[in-house]
């Protein structure tokens, strides 16, 4: 639990009444960032006037700001937490006058609504003492630290949203979790990373109140202070986004680079590439009312399109999001790109042969994208217990990992919280992500039990129709024009045939799958699995190679399978013996 969560939280004790437990948050959360940036800017307050004075255009007066203080944002007005309560008759409007002078580009009050709260606060009489309250409380950086801040926010969001009976995990994904993605996502750079003066740049398009993109500039700072992570994001909640904005505006992050929108509609920084990406896209979340606009985007833009590979299932947009972080990496030629993206189970395997889910996966794996897949522990999440995985995509893997896609069991490598958090029961410790990273950079030479490689080529099949000939009423073979059987409908079946089908003694290539569905030189090992598996079971059977389509699926679950025999059935019975005793007993006492 954060403590200043907590503190800050109890403010709201002096609200109940006038708001219902719900309505909390709509006060809280913007007071609490008004006060962390009027603790930033007060050291400099009477310069930035000074210069106000001088300077009306508020281009000119953001430069001249950024010189004199090093800081992006300003605030021109002549009030601030010192003096708001000096004049207790003009509170309400003087506390609307300072959040009006603030930088264009702080704009978070705005989605907050927060000049109809300051008026429901004044009209209940609470507006004074809540202001109070707030000033009494010290919220500059060097008290309290980026991290606690951020520890503080997810805090009042989750009671918010437990007052609200919501899901805090459409705001935020916990931190434990963040730190194993960051460390996946720069493990293989770690070593550039430290070379003095880099400037990176960083994406989630799915921002949240910016956890991962705090987490993701601490970790770089830790290992090379002087080096520059450039922040992006994009975040389509009103309140996250506010959030997450003020908060990388009060770490000295250009506030023109986090967009309010919807990424999959309104994607920001179009033409922009980025070193590294990530993401926890919501689950399970209907695009149906995006449908449109994303089709004709995708039938707009062509081949090279973000959408070009493939729609999945308007049920599940979590893949849509996965498409756009694969389409915004860095050219290889210019560095590359790496993206990591926590998604649940269902986009390593739905859909079946040519389907959107599949396209895409094979889009990804022909063009040897995916690096790595992690299972994730179940009950990790704040508002589910489902299972999730962590996805590493890069286009410029190093040698010995091209070809190849390395998956990690990491579901066993977990701490039992002391407390529980909504659905939130375990968390990765320090040493249960130091395994799994251990994992990831022994790639061949890994655990077995929890580490396994394999070829792309591995997840692809074809799904073949088999056919049957459709029998007349005298029970002949019935047959077209051209004297070839006709099928029959209802004998009609499908089997998938691996592309390292063991009987073809060979992994068909990468050359023998076209992007047709159709199946050229795979037709031999398709043949072979037809005639070994198929024809000695249904001799009159033929393949309907017109119908062939091509599928790529990872079953994650399979790969690390652990066969456990059944008790012996001496065991059970000797069980169930003792149940019918202790049943037969209680029969008894009631018969008694």
């Amino acid at each position: 639990m954060s403590k200043l969560g907590s503190f800050i939280w109890s403010i709201a004790d002096q609200l109940r009444g006038p708001y219902r437990p719900n309505q909390y948050g709509t006060v809280i959360l913007p007071l609490t960032i008004l006060r962390r940036l009027d603790c930033i800017l007060e050291p400099d307050r009477e310069t930035v006037r000074e210069l106000a004075a001088k300077f009306d255009n508020p281009n000119r007066l953001k430069i001249e700001v950024k010189k004199a203080t090093g800081r992006t944002f300003y605030n021109t007005s002549n009030f601030s937490f010192a003096n708001l309560l000096a004049d207790a008759d003009g509170l309400a409007d003087n506390l609307t006058d300072y959040i009006d002078r603030f930088s264009p580009d702080v704009d978070v009050f705005e989605y907050f609504d927060f000049k109809k709260e300051i008026l429901a606060l004044e009209k209940a009489e609470l507006l004074r003492e809540v202001v109070k309250s707030f000033g009494a409380v010290d919220l500059h950086p060097e008290v309290v630290s980026n991290a606690d801040m951020g520890d503080a926010f997810e805090y009042i969001i989750r009671k918010f949203n437990e007052a609200a009976n919501e899901t805090s995990g459409d705001h935020y994904t916990p931190r434990d979790a963040i730190r194993l993605l960051v460390d996946l996502l720069f493990a293989e750079k770690d070593s550039d990373l430290t070379e003095e003066g880099i400037i990176r740049t960083l994406y989630d398009p799915t921002a949240g109140t910016g956890g991962m993109l705090s987490l993701a500039e601490e970790h770089l700072l830790e290992q090379n202070p002087k080096a520059k992570l450039t922040l992006y994001g994009q975040e389509y909640n009103p309140q996250s986004y506010a959030i997450c904005k003020s908060d990388l505006i009060a770490k000295g992050n250009d506030p023109s680079h986090i967009a309010f929108g919807n990424t999959l509609t309104d994607p920001a920084f179009k033409d922009k590439k980025f070193d590294f990406s990530m993401s926890n896209p919501p689950y399970g979340v209907d695009w149906k009312q995006y449908a449109k606009a994303v089709k004709d985007e995708r039938d707009q833009a062509g081949p090279y399109g973000r959408f070009a590979p493939g729609l999945p299932a308007t049920s599940d947009g979590q893949m849509l999001f996965l498409l756009h972080l694969a389409h915004r990496m860095r050219e290889p030629e210019n560095g590359g790109g790496r993206v990591g993206i926590v998604m649940n189970g269902s986009p390593l395997f739905n859909g079946a042969a040519g389907s959107g889910p599949s396209e895409i996966r094979r889009h990804l794996l022909e063009n040897d994208l995916v690096e790595a897949i992690v299972a994730l522990p179940t009950n990790m999440f704040f508002n589910t217990g489902i299972a999730t995985y962590v996805w590493i995509l890069d286009n410029t893997k190093r040698p010995e990992r091209q070809g190849k896609v390395q998956l990690i069991d990491g579901s066993s490598f977990w701490t039992k919280m002391r407390k529980n958090l909504g659905a939130k029961g375990r968390e990765i410790s320090d040493a249960n992500r130091a395994e799994v990273l251990k994992l990831y950079a022994a790639f061949e030479d890994a655990d077995p039990d929890y580490s396994k490689v394999l070829r792309n080529e591995e997840f692809g099949y074809w799904t073949i129709t088999v056919e049957r000939p459709l029998l007349d009423e005298s029970g002949e073979v019935a047959r077209d024009r051209k004297g070839n059987p006709k099928p029959d409908a209802k004998k009609r079946d499908t089997e998938n045939v691996p592309f390292t089908y063991a009987s073809a003694g060979r992994a068909a290539s990468a050359s023998e799958r076209v992007e047709t569905n159709t199946v050229i030189d795979g037709d031999s090992v398709v043949q072979t699995y037809f005639d070994t598996e198929v024809k000695p079971h249904v001799e009159d059977a033929w393949i309907d190679h017109a119908k062939t389509k091509v599928g790529y699926e990872i079953p994650f679950t399979r790969h690390f399978y652990k066969y456990v025999p059944p008790r012996p059935l001496a065991e059970i019975d000797a069980d169930l013996e003792k149940q019918v005793a202790k049943i037969l007993d209680l029969l008894r006492e009631v018969e008694g």
